[in-house]
């Protein structure tokens, strides 16, 4: 476990907290502004994946943006251990660098988790990922619902709606896990040496709080989405055997 200041809720901290939970009510608002009330379960599921997306295109975005553009500039003697990011021998990169409000939201996570201070490979790999192709598809996810969930279509139109969406939900959420255990399976090995697992803030608030959300939710996507597939499945056999008894 690494040692870290205690933490400390100072304005551009309480700042930061208010910009990282401030999606949460956009996704509500847009989840029941666009599907109906008597659908609870395509509520929650259009809230959780609206939530997804501006999480990822847009916090962790920053990220992305902070670790490529964010830098300083060192003597190429002191910066000796190879990789280096983006093949730079004499920079280093990072949120830890920059002075704009995304690098401040990244320094403060940072407290918890000293690699999203800089370009940690295995972190900007990931990011990669969920940034680019994580955002989109939780994005079609929305969409797909809002399709599956309109009185104004056929049948049809809201049938093909559910298949591609429990498809991409199933996909992202298989992706979301995956995700979530490269990023911290390092850190259980190494027995959590970049993690301030010694203040409760940090530990119950940033770290567990923030990260398991893409843990519990995405397996209860899991679990419907498991429901939807056995219920298709015996229809469509059941639907067989009639055919072959007429």
């Amino acid at each position: 476990m690494s040692t870290s200041d205690s933490f400390a809720l100072d304005t551009p901290t309480m700042l930061c907290i208010a910009f990282a939970l401030s999606f949460m009510p956009i996704a509500y608002i847009l989840g029941t502004s666009l599907i109906p009330s008597t659908q609870t379960r395509n509520r929650i599921l259009f809230f959780w994946h609206a939530y997804d997306a501006l999480t990822h295109i847009f916090i962790e975005g920053s990220f992305l943006y902070e670790c490529f553009f964010s830098y300083t500039t060192i003597a190429g003697i002191h910066n000796t251990r190879e990789p280096f990011f983006l093949n730079q021998r004499d920079r280093i990169y990072g949120p830890a660098y920059g002075t704009g409000p995304s690098s401040r939201l990244w320094q403060e996570y940072a407290k918890a988790d000293r690699r999203w201070a800089g370009a940690d490979l295995t972190v900007v790999s990931l990011e990669l990922l969920t940034v680019f192709l994580g955002g989109p598809a939780a994005i079609y996810v929305c969409y797909q619902l809002y399709r599956a969930s309109s009185e104004r279509v056929g049948a049809q139109v809201r049938g093909s709606a559910k298949a591609k969406l429990w498809f991409v939900a199933l996909a992202l959420a298989v992706a979301e896990l995956y995700g979530g255990f490269m990023t911290f399976a390092p850190e259980w090995l190494t027995g959590s040496s970049q993690l301030a697992t010694e203040d409760p803030v940090y530990m119950w608030f940033y770290l567990v709080f923030f990260n398991t959300l893409w843990v519990w939710i995405p397996l209860w996507v899991l679990w419907e989405g498991g429901k939807e597939l056995r219920s298709a499945f015996i229809v469509q056999e059941t639907q067989s055997e009639q055919r072959k008894g007429q």
